[in-house]
């Protein structure tokens, strides 16, 4: 009998790719129709936020319900997970360097905030998993005081 996935890592690794696609979709190429810089980054966690909400995934974000079940687990599934983690946070880090470059915040570590970013998506998830249902306001109370 033939089966799609010869393995249950490709099944996974196929999932992870996936889910990137969708993300990409969802959160990332519709943001990246406001301004570079400030506007972006509002519009990404925007976006993020609609994303979780929905959900597309039963645990919300799937990157936030997933990396926890990887994250201490070596091999091609957690790389994946890794890979797409860090390219969002390349993608936060690159919108908060051009609105420092614009004069629209002050200058910050563009790494640290985009870690900051992430940090408090990452806990708005279980919070939306949790029922709480202030999670979002919260979320753009942070981000209001990571970029004033």
């Amino acid at each position: 009998m033939a089966t799609l996935f010869p393995t249950k890592e490709h099944l996974q690794l196929a999932t992870v790719e996936t889910a990137r696609g969708i993300f990409m979709e969802a959160v990332v190429q519709p943001a990246s129709d406001a301004p570079a810089g400030t506007a972006r980054l509002r519009a990404l966690v925007e976006r993020w936020i609609s994303y979780a909400e929905l959900p597309l995934f039963a645990g919300g974000c799937f990157w936030a319900a997933n990396l926890p079940d990887f994250d201490s687990r070596p091999g091609p599934v957690r790389d994946g997970l890794r890979r797409q983690r860090q390219a969002w946070l390349a993608v936060l880090a690159e919108q908060v360097f051009h609105a420092v470059g614009a004069g629209e915040i002050p200058e910050v570590d563009a790494e640290l905030t985009a870690f900051q970013i992430d940090a408090v998506l990452t806990a708005a998830n279980l919070a939306m998993r949790l029922g709480e249902l202030d999670a979002a306001d919260r979320v753009r109370r942070v981000i209001d005081g990571l970029l004033t």
